[in-house]
């Protein structure tokens, strides 16, 4: 899965009206995920993890709690492209997700559950990326 097919498939899958916590959009895109093929959930799972690495900097998450920033990027991601890369481009554009707890959790748990409903194992999960906070170590200056 490339970067556009990514995107694409977020806005194909994101409801109409308001879904403040991403969980219809987490349904939507594990029911699309799970059709298959395991490439589809492993390419997802990777862009995933590549677009929270990204946001994963000081002058984002320096005043949150690890849980706090990580859901609160994924609910930057779940905004679809725009907001995404709105953020990249001026981190002021973070504040309102994070004042405002605007947290998307459930998108992390897609590529787990989209693989166990198409596999019925457990996924290995390994990715290029950890998506976890404070792993991007050029995004903190270390």
């Amino acid at each position: 899965m490339d970067e556009d097919e990514f995107w694409l498939l977020l806005e194909e899958c994101r409801p109409p009206g308001a879904d403040p916590d991403a969980e219809r959009l987490a349904a939507a895109l594990e029911e699309r995920l799970s059709a298959g093929p395991v490439a589809a959930v492993a390419g997802f799972a990777e862009r995933l993890s590549t677009a929270l690495y990204r946001l994963d900097r000081r002058e984002l998450g320096e005043e949150l709690s690890g849980d706090a920033f990580l859901y609160t990027r994924a609910a930057v991601v779940a905004d679809g492209r725009a907001a995404y890369l709105a953020v990249l481009a001026d981190p002021r554009r973070f504040a309102p997700y994070a004042e405002e707890f605007v947290w998307a959790e459930p998108l992390l748990y897609v590529p787990d559950r989209a693989y166990r409903r198409l596999t019925g194992e457990e996924w290995p999960r390994g990715t290029a990326h950890s998506y976890e906070s404070y792993s991007n170590a050029e995004g903190w200056g270390r």
